[in-house]
């Protein structure tokens, strides 16, 4: 299991490392498997279809990596000694926690955009139904917080229940603009912030304070990877516009069906001219009354060629790429370590990433 593997490009000095992070990874799914098992074969059995949600494991590899870039020792040991030495049970747990709150996120999303195909198979609510997506929702949410009560300190439970806060707030900003067409770009950059980036900067944070990190070392961290995580929404916004269902993993065009607003849209509809607005309008009007009545007419490739044309996907990229510019001045002051580099390299990813 080597899922940072099909993410990055390491170099041949970094693969141990990521090979012994696997194993990591694996450790934590285990914890995860632990918590969620349930002797009822109904609730059994959507656990464990929702197990095949486990994409590129984002938040625990950076509980992990942040937590061996962080430690007093970074730098003093070989990579695989970093993960058998320096990682603890603790890690694992925050790993699991992490991943539990945002696969309940994905589950709720799914219902929220009706989706049929999440990580190349169909989504629980496609499955059985928005009811049992909806409270497997939240079966998932309660096993995190559970989870987080076994740990040693209230630090993790604190921040996990605060973050989870701020997603649903962001969540609910999300909707209430649904189908704005002016919706401003410090908007969009709030929403992201709370409904994405928020979980993935509190799993580096959590991560580095395991790991005995001072307050500012915490902070960086969690600075690193909110801009990544910003980024990595960015990224997800122009795949959902621009990449195929098949090389994606889960359903594409969903934004402009939900009329949801993304970076390259607002950047397009705030430079068209007057007509190229409209024309896109008109466009995005459509695809709203066709989710609404069903009716299977994509124009989802007219909608991409009209924000091409105004420069506006090149712009959404370039923002990423500078988030992500920005977010590794935050670790700069980190010891040398191998999992220093990696997080290095895994901030470039996010942006180069297809799937």
């Amino acid at each position: 299991m080597a899922p940072i593997g099909d993410l990055l490009a390491l170099s041949p000095d970094l693969l141990p490392l990521a090979e012994t992070l696997a194993d990591w990874l694996g450790r934590s799914r285990r914890v995860f498997d632990e918590q969620l098992a349930s002797e009822l074969p109904p609730v059994a059995a959507l656990v464990e279809h929702v197990e095949r949600y486990h994409g590129k494991m984002l938040r625990p590899t950076l509980v992990m990596l942040a937590g061996l870039a962080a430690h007093p020792r970074a730098g003093q040991v070989s990579p695989v000694e970093a993960v058998t030495q320096l990682l603890t049970d603790s890690h694992a747990k925050i790993g699991a926690v992490c991943e539990m709150v945002h696969l309940a996120t994905l589950v709720h999303d799914d219902v929220l955009d009706e989706a049929d195909v999440r990580r190349r198979g169909a989504t629980v609510n496609h499955l059985r139904g928005n009811e049992a997506a909806v409270i497997l929702g939240d079966y998932l949410i309660a096993g995190a917080y559970h989870l987080c009560s076994t740990l040693p300190t209230q630090r993790a439970a604190l921040s996990i229940g605060r973050a989870s806060m701020v997603v649903c707030a962001g969540e609910l900003l999300q909707l209430h603009h649904r189908g704005d067409y002016s919706l401003d770009e410090p908007t969009y950059f709030e929403i992201v912030d709370r409904k994405t980036a928020e979980l993935i900067a509190v799993s580096a944070e959590l991560g580095a304070h395991a790991s005995g990190a001072d307050d500012a070392t915490c902070a960086n961290l969690a600075a690193f990877a909110r801009k990544l995580g910003i980024a990595f929404q960015i990224q997800d916004d122009l795949l959902d516009l621009t990449g195929a269902e098949g090389v994606v993993g889960k359903s594409v065009g969903k934004d402009l069906e939900k009329a949801k607003m993304t970076l390259p849209l607002i950047h397009h509809l705030a430079t068209a001219d007057a007509m190229l607005r409209g024309r896109t309008l008109t466009l995005l009007e459509q695809a709203r009354a066709e989710e609404e009545t069903r009716r299977p007419v994509d124009v989802g490739p007219q909608v991409m060629r009209l924000v091409e044309s105004t420069g506006s996907i090149e712009y959404a990229r370039e923002c990423a790429k500078s988030l992500v510019s920005a977010a590794q001045q935050h670790i700069v002051g980190l010891a040398e370590s191998s999992a220093k580099r990696v997080l290095g390299v895994l901030a470039r990813a996010v942006v180069e990433r297809a799937f």
